[in-house]
């Protein structure tokens, strides 16, 4: 028997910065990015369906408007931290460095504790370049 599934995009932009990298993403930058999630399904529902992409987008778009889109992600020991805060800017300081790969698996741990069967979530941090986290 085989499995069905739908995959969601969802477009949002970001700022951010690797503290150790040795090149050019340990200065500030941003991001435009693509994120794709897909759910799955062995068996479709009384609509014919895995779920509805109305549905999962909102779910996506709610988490990632909330935490992501326009804010500047940086490492919880960032020495910015404490200059952003007292400035009362956006940003969210993570436990981990705020690459894409980490970003993908925050998302498919999101969509996951909404109730849906996820099979991966991959990010596209460039035309080129993407992360995939899948479990």
């Amino acid at each position: 028997m085989g499995k069905y599934s739908v995959t969601k995009e969802v477009r949002f932009c970001y700022g951010h910065r690797l503290m150790y990298h040795p090149g050019q993403c340990r200065h500030l930058h941003g991001h435009s990015v693509k994120a794709a999630v897909t759910v799955t399904a062995d068996h479709l529902d009384r609509q014919g369906m895995v779920c509805d992409f109305a549905e999962l987008k909102q779910v996506v778009a709610e988490f990632v408007r909330e935490q992501l889109d326009h804010t500047l992600l940086l490492h919880e020991a960032d020495p910015l931290v404490p200059l952003l805060r007292q400035a009362q800017e956006r940003f969210l300081a993570l436990p981990q460095h705020p690459t894409a790969e980490v970003l993908a698996r925050w998302i498919y741990e999101h969509v996951k504790a909404k109730g849906y069967a996820v099979e991966e979530v991959v990010l596209w941090e460039a035309d080129d370049a993407y992360a995939r986290y899948r479990e």
